[in-house]
């Protein structure tokens, strides 16, 4: 009796294995383009305690170049929706290389994200999503977060998106 009993947990303990996020990004057919350098005097990220803290992060597509234009003119909502997720795989490669493993990630606290838009633009939240439901599919509700979108008349380089994200993780 006691050897079926261990067998059986030894089996639901191999079926229950919860994901890792890397599994969960191959699984749903996502890689994390390389982390490029600053282009300017400041880091990717800075460290203090169980926080990171993420620089704004643009659209950069895996040739390297640029998500552009302004979303409700040039781009629309679902183009900018894909802007906000490829710029969350950003955010992710940044925080790999920065932790080693995005398993010791705790909880995704803040996002703040930016739409390159016009002033009349309000559909902001519905852009962002791309970004924060990202976060939500990698790490489920530890990628539940608090966020603020908000609209920009101009971004560097007329990125469709910027977004910068604050993380807790393991000490």
């Amino acid at each position: 009796m006691r050897i079926l009993f261990l067998s059986l947990l030894l089996f639901f303990t191999m079926t229950t294995h919860a994901q890792s996020p890397e599994e969960k990004l191959k699984d749903n057919n996502l890689v994390l383009p390389p982390v490029s350098k600053p282009v300017a005097n400041y880091v990717k990220y800075v460290r203090t305690g169980n926080l990171i803290f993420l620089s704004g992060h643009g659209p950069t597509k895996a040739d390297g170049s640029n998500i552009t234009g302004k979303v409700g003119k040039d781009l629309t909502i679902e183009q900018g929706y894909e802007a906000a997720k490829v710029t969350g795989l950003s955010l992710l490669a940044t925080l790999k290389d920065a932790l080693g493993d995005l398993s010791k990630v705790k909880r995704i606290v803040k996002v703040n994200g930016y739409v390159n838009c016009l002033p009349d633009f309000t559909d902001h939240p519905k852009v962002i999503n791309g970004c924060s439901d990202l976060m939500a599919l990698i790490f489920g509700d530890k990628g539940k977060h608090a966020r603020a979108a908000m609209g920009m008349v101009a971004l560097p380089s007329n990125i469709a998106v910027e977004i910068e994200m604050v993380v807790e993780v393991e000490n």
